[in-house]
């Protein structure tokens, strides 16, 4: 298969991108390397540095004549949505139909869109939630997400594009971004590995349901070339508060520095995990790695790449 991967030289979709080009398809990478990394990148893959919103991806398309569009472009942090709700609608929601109206114009197969199962249900009334739960966001990202979605339909019912709508827990592993404002492992992994303290927002009690990359690319590869609409979570289903995460990155990494508390963050959620048994009654997909096994591989990793 000819594969557009957007957001391909960031955390997930690097993974992706490795994985797809490992099994002989042929990939290319939109990405403006706002959050990508270079050394992410691989000889095998044509990138092209530019914004999913410029005009110019047309040219992209119709050079490129994918059959699959696997969609991780995006604004992705939840403080700077509720901060610039404008600029994360612009990313996330323009951009996403600047990719839907190339997508339907150069008769593209399947779009395989990265949605949020973290954000996107909102203030749960059940843990874990499905995906009949309703989606009611309490964020301007989790609004976006959700945008797309509606969109995907309407592109189906009216041009016949398939869509693949993946709801992703909260996503971890190696390559994952230290130094932004999402990624709380990363984050903290890379505090504690450089002697930093800590900070916890509020009281560290908010859960999330923690999913390790390399289940998402498994899931990425199942879907592949699907041909009905689909649309599931990929999580756990268990939920682990930033406390406990703490404390599991110092025993792994053998800090003794306690963390400081600091004020709670607007647009954030107090729980949230993710019910997945749609993924396996679909495309026989369960995530697999622990937490702890998860938060182990991760920290090896940044305890080889994290400069003291």
């Amino acid at each position: 298969m000819k594969i557009l991967v957007t957001g391909g030289a960031g955390f997930i979709a690097s993974h992706i991108v490795d994985k797809y080009s490992d099994l002989g398809h042929i990939v290319e990478v939109i990405d403006d390397m706002s959050r990508g990394e270079a050394e992410n990148k691989r000889d095998d893959v044509i990138y092209h540095e530019i914004d999913i919103r410029s005009p110019k991806i047309s040219e992209i398309f119709d050079k490129g004549e994918f059959d699959v569009v696997n969609h991780h472009a995006a604004q992705m942090d939840v403080r700077k949505s509720t901060e610039d709700p404008a600029f994360d609608a612009d990313v996330n929601i323009i951009g996403g139909i600047n990719l839907l109206q190339n997508c339907v114009r150069t008769n593209v197969k399947q779009f395989i869109f990265a949605s949020t199962g973290g954000a996107i249900y909102g203030e749960q009334d059940v843990f874990p939630a499905d995906e009949t739960h309703p989606a009611n966001p309490v964020s301007p990202y989790g609004i976006s997400k959700l945008s797309i979605e509606k969109y995907l339909h309407y592109y189906h019912v009216e041009h016949g594009l398939t869509h693949t709508i993946l709801r992703y827990s909260n996503v971890y592993g190696p390559r994952q971004n230290p130094h932004g404002e999402a990624g709380v492992i990363a984050i903290f992994a890379n505090k504690i590995l450089k002697g930093e303290q800590v900070i916890i927002n509020g009281d560290g009690k908010q859960t999330r349901d923690y999913t390790y990359i390399d289940d998402i690319v498994r899931l990425n590869e199942l879907v592949l070339g699907s041909d009905k609409c689909t649309l599931t979570n990929a999580g756990r289903g268990m939920e682990y508060d930033v406390n406990y995460l703490s404390e599991l990155l110092k025993g792994e990494m053998g800090s003794s520095i306690e963390a400081e508390h600091g004020p709670p963050v607007a647009g954030e959620q107090r729980r949230s995990s993710i019910n997945s048994d749609r993924a396996m009654q679909l495309f026989s997909w369960k995530a697999e790695i622990d937490l702890e096994s998860g938060i182990s591989k991760t920290a090896d990793f940044f305890k080889m790449n994290t400069e003291s």
